[in-house]
């Protein structure tokens, strides 16, 4: 017997609008008011909240499939994708199992978003963007086009990531059994700032209000407030203060 493209126990509040070529699996709740786009196809156990926008081509609640020599993907079935209310999704976006965004995220067209992700409210991800698994993204973020956020890392409230940033979180650049214990994200702290096609190494910490200068590497974590420039960066002077959070309050 042939599945139909929207199961039966799926459901589907008032209001909420359907493209063409959808597919609704088992357990799925999807609130009102909510449009969803073409070619979209929506995982078991899916919860996406009111008023939600879902692009043509997006896959939500995808399960990671995990290469036979992967460091960091496990093999286990996770819930479902948590959507929150007047969360907007772009075109041929792929939301892994078990990530939750908070209400009103942006999240534009190729971004992808890992299983173990949180993302807070109001945060937006933009074009191309990766987030890879059990990462943690604060609130009122702005993560831009091309920026990748490495495995384990974790973001801070009003963070901006510029451009074609990279993080990175393996020392041993995939070598040696002895890497598997030393994994670690880059942390950027509430209110940093990262410019375009910066770098951050594995396991560093930008501090609060902290800014890494476009093209920057950084090596070892700052100190709160401090302009960091170069390859490696070093300090380059406090932040104006007219740029730092308290004073745009």
């Amino acid at each position: 017997m042939t599945t139909p493209p929207i199961h039966p126990n799926a459901e589907i509040g008032s209001g909420t609008t359907i493209g063409h070529f959808v597919v609704i699996e088992d357990d799925v709740q999807i609130g009102p008011n909510c449009r969803i786009g073409h070619h979209v196809i929506i995982k078991k156990g899916t919860r996406i909240g009111k008023g939600v926008q879902v692009g043509d081509h997006t896959i939500i609640g995808q399960q990671p499939m995990r290469a036979a020599n992967s460091a960091v993907t496990v093999d286990a079935i996770h819930a479902g994708s948590i959507i929150g209310d007047s969360v907007r999704i772009g075109s041929a976006s792929i939301l892994y199992a078990g990530c939750q965004l908070s209400e009103d995220v942006f999240v534009a067209d190729f971004a992808t978003i890992r299983e173990e992700v949180q993302i807070g409210q109001k945060t937006i991800v933009g074009r191309g963007v990766a987030i890879e698994n059990r990462c943690t993204i604060g609130s009122f973020c702005k993560l831009e086009t091309n920026a990748y956020i490495t495995a384990y890392s974790t973001v801070g409230d009003r963070v901006f990531v510029a451009p074609g940033v990279l993080t990175s979180n393996d020392n041993f650049i995939g070598r040696t059994e002895e890497r598997f214990k030393h994994f670690k994200g880059a942390v950027l702290q509430t209110g940093s700032r990262v410019g375009v096609g910066a770098v951050l190494l594995p396991g560093v910490e930008l501090p609060a209000e902290a800014v890494l200068a476009a093209g920057a590497v950084l090596t070892k974590s700052g100190e709160p407030g401090i302009i960091y420039k170069g390859v490696p960066a070093k300090p380059a002077g406090p932040v104006p203060t007219e740029q730092l959070l308290s004073s745009n309050k």
